[in-house]
């Protein structure tokens, strides 16, 4: 509940070199380590690091001195409060894997989905993310790309447009592992589409074909309507990861932009710079 007793980083490497003495690990932390010690972080905890420089154990003071402070998790809210009065509805995929001989598993989404049972109090807090937001005006186009969990602000985006009547178009594009499994909200996104509340969907099921297809392939593909959406004043939207898809996505847009535009690849990132400062490309 307080300390973060998974995630290894050299700041703990560094507490438990202080606390054991380790001369392996003293090695490991110098300065033309640094491949080395990136290598060993790659899918390592603290529990692997206990393991191979302390092996006798640390005391509990020297064991809880090495911890930082449990840090917030954070989950796009992924319901309208005006489809759901009270509530708050999450996307919480469970994080598991194995890595070096040990199963890993993610500490919020674990403990959400195999720890705290339905009635049980759980601690939360609401953080508003000011630069994330719908259109002031209902009547504007909106372009939602959110692979994965990142669908669920936009579930809550289609659920305020529906229940406000807005009259602005929609265009989700979702993607994700396997059609069958994989295809979050299904069903709503049907009813939205059949109801005229979404105005169109294109979906991405990356291993459901010998060739991988993600998003960032069907904004390519409908490359010429996204931009004809764009130049319309439509809004743009990512939700998901970081690290690499959120990459993939703006680097697919700036191709778009470019090539539907008639435009060099400078004036395609001119082009896209102006939507992110006018506030009509965001990300969350």
């Amino acid at each position: 509940e307080d300390f973060d007793i998974t995630a290894l980083s050299k700041a703990v490497l560094k507490k438990l070199a202080a606390a054991t003495g380790s001369a392996a690990l003293a090695e490991l932390l110098e300065d033309g380590a640094k491949e080395k010690l990136r290598a060993y972080i790659d899918g390592r905890e603290i529990v692997d690091a206990l393991i191979d420089f302390a092996p006798d154990g640390l005391s509990a003071e020297a064991l809880a001195g090495i911890f930082r402070k449990l840090p917030i998790r954070l989950y796009s809210i992924a319901s309208s409060p005006l489809a759901h009065p009270d509530e708050v509805h999450l996307t919480v995929a469970a994080v598991r894997y194995e890595t070096h001989g040990r199963k890993r598993k993610g500490v919020c989404s674990t403990f959400l989905t195999d720890v705290a049972k339905a009635g049980d109090n759980v601690p939360i807090f609401v953080q508003p993310n000011k630069n994330f937001r719908l259109p002031a005006d209902s009547n504007t186009a909106i372009i939602m790309v959110g692979p994965g969990t990142g669908i669920a602000p936009f579930r809550s985006f289609v659920e305020h447009r529906a229940a406000v009547g807005a009259e602005g178009k929609s265009w989700l594009l979702f993607g994700d592992q396997h059609y069958t499994y994989d295809f979050l909200y299904q069903l709503e996104w049907q009813d939205y589409l059949k109801d005229g509340q979404l105005t169109k969907l294109d979906l991405a099921f990356s291993r459901d074909q010998p060739e991988k297809v993600y998003v960032q392939d069907r904004m390519l593909e409908k490359g010429e309507e996204l931009y004809a959406w764009l130049e319309e004043g439509a809004h743009f939207y990512v939700c998901g990861d970081a690290n690499r898809m959120a990459a993939d996505v703006h680097e697919a847009l700036i191709s778009v932009v470019k090539n539907y535009g008639a435009k060099s690849r400078e004036q395609a990132e001119e082009y896209v710079d102006a939507l992110k400062k006018s506030k009509r490309y965001q990300r969350d």
